[in-house]
């Protein structure tokens, strides 16, 4: 129940202040004095009940009135007047959008794994009567209904689904505890699941099937990689089969590009000596002392522009 009126205080100080000015421009003399102060008192007395009467509601508050106990009104926002001592105001209802922090603990899943659910409620209320006077305590209700329906989803949904699927299981909360507050005119605006946690367990575990999962695709792709290169290899093989010139020319220029790269001595078979016409050693150590020629030039005109 709100407690602040400032209005109605403003009020009673005037009342007040007015009243105990014209008492004392009345009766001025000390005979007088009694008088004064019964009408004084008479003052304070009217001062409090004008005051009490008057109530102000904000832009966003409903008022619920009874009066001897029986519903009589729903007032706000702005100046309301009540009577006081018949009149009771059991409610201030706040009518804009509250948010609802609730969680589910050690709650088992369809496949039975204990998980920790952590979600927020967003809900307002639409019918302040029926939220004041059809159930006892409505954000405590709305509080409680979130957690059983939350457990009640939990219990019907795979772990799985849990992880993936968190919109849908927003939306399945949101039917749920709708269909539950309707009653008491709130209505339930959107529900977000924050964070499902699992055991630590269960986690190392997801984790390495993630992990083989993932050096499986890539031994998957490696085999394909493979398998297109051989096709390609059998598909040049044929080619070459047939045109020992391209073959010839294709392996001198492995050969060239072995040696310069990095090595200065590459071990061959005779048998590719004679096909490539190398002229045993002596050919071979004339393409090696060019390779090695052509890369000491390279080097000199590197370190030249570095002067440079």
């Amino acid at each position: 129940m709100r407690m602040r009126n400032s209005f109605a205080a403003l009020i009673f100080v005037v009342i007040l202040v007015i009243g105990v000015g014209l008492a004392f421009a009345m009766y001025r003399v000390p005979a007088d004095m009694q008088r004064t102060g019964i009408i004084g008192f008479i003052t304070f007395v009217i001062a409090f009940v004008v005051s009490s009467a008057i109530k102000v509601a904000d832009q966003w508050e409903r008022v619920v009135i009874l009066r001897l106990g029986k519903f009589r009104a729903l007032k706000g926002p702005g100046l309301f007047f009540i009577i006081p001592v018949f009149d009771m105001i059991p409610y201030w209802i706040d009518t804009r959008v509250i948010t609802t922090g609730f969680k589910a603990e050690k709650t088992l899943t369809k496949d039975t794994v204990p998980v920790d659910v952590d979600a927020v409620l967003f809900w307002k209320v639409v019918d302040p009567k029926k939220a004041a006077l059809d159930v006892a305590d409505f954000q405590s209700a709305i509080s409680w209904a979130s957690q059983t329906a939350l457990r009640d989803v939990i219990g019907k949904t795979m772990l799985s689904d849990m992880l993936e699927g968190r919109d849908k299981i927003s939306n399945m909360l949101q039917k749920i505890i709708d269909e539950r507050t309707e009653p008491w005119g709130i209505n339930v605006i959107s529900v977000e699941v924050k964070d499902v946690l699992i055991p630590s367990g269960l986690e190392d575990a997801m984790s390495m099937q993630a992990q083989a999962e993932r050096e499986r695709q890539a031994r998957v792709i490696l085999g394909d990689a493979e398998r297109q290169i051989a096709e390609k290899f059998t598909e040049a093989g044929k080619r070459y089969e047939d045109n020992p010139i391209a073959f010839h020319l294709r392996a001198m220029n492995m050969l060239y590009e072995g040696l310069k790269q990095n090595a200065t001595i590459v071990i061959v078979p005779s048998t590719a000596v004679e096909s490539m016409q190398l002229g045993g050693l002596a050919g071979m150590t004339a393409l090696t002392m060019g390779l090695g020629q052509e890369r000491a030039n390279k080097d000199k005109k590197i370190e030249t522009a570095n002067n440079a």
